[in-house]
């Protein structure tokens, strides 16, 4: 049976470290890069409160198609800042989101309005078909 303290006691080490690590803007961690990172223990809260429509990439280290997309990602994410959040959400260290929106593939781009999904992307599909599917969620 799971001990409900280690996960707390993972929830209160994420807490600080993303606290010595990131600026609040707007009420949302904003790491060093110009996009969210995401955890088990935020995702949820972080979705249903932000009041830009949110783009996640579900990825992972190993991924090489993941990897491909990261700088496209980053730059998007520093075009559209103000106008949307970009986030991401390393699939192996997050299960429990991952399995929530049933990640199967990766990269997975889910587009969020208001808290619910409002698209999906599956796959590397370079910048014009990553930033033409987010304009649409604008």
């Amino acid at each position: 049976m799971p001990d409900d303290s280690d996960d707390e006691l993972n929830r209160i080490k994420a807490k600080k470290l993303a606290e010595m690590t990131a600026q609040n803007i707007g009420g949302v961690e904003k790491m060093s890069h110009n996009y969210v990172e995401l955890t088990d223990a935020n995702f949820g809260s972080t979705i249903s409160s932000a009041k830009l429509p949110v783009l996640v990439d579900f990825w992972a280290a190993w991924c090489g198609p993941c990897v491909m997309m990261a700088p496209i990602f980053e730059q998007l994410a520093k075009k559209y800042e103000g106008k949307a959040l970009l986030a991401k959400v390393n699939v192996d260290e997050n299960p429990e989101a991952s399995q929530k929106f049933g990640i199967y593939g990766i990269p997975t781009f889910i587009f969020f309005k208001g808290g619910k999904e409002v698209g999906r992307i599956v796959g590397a599909v370079g910048i014009n078909g990553l930033e033409a599917e987010l304009k649409k969620h604008l």
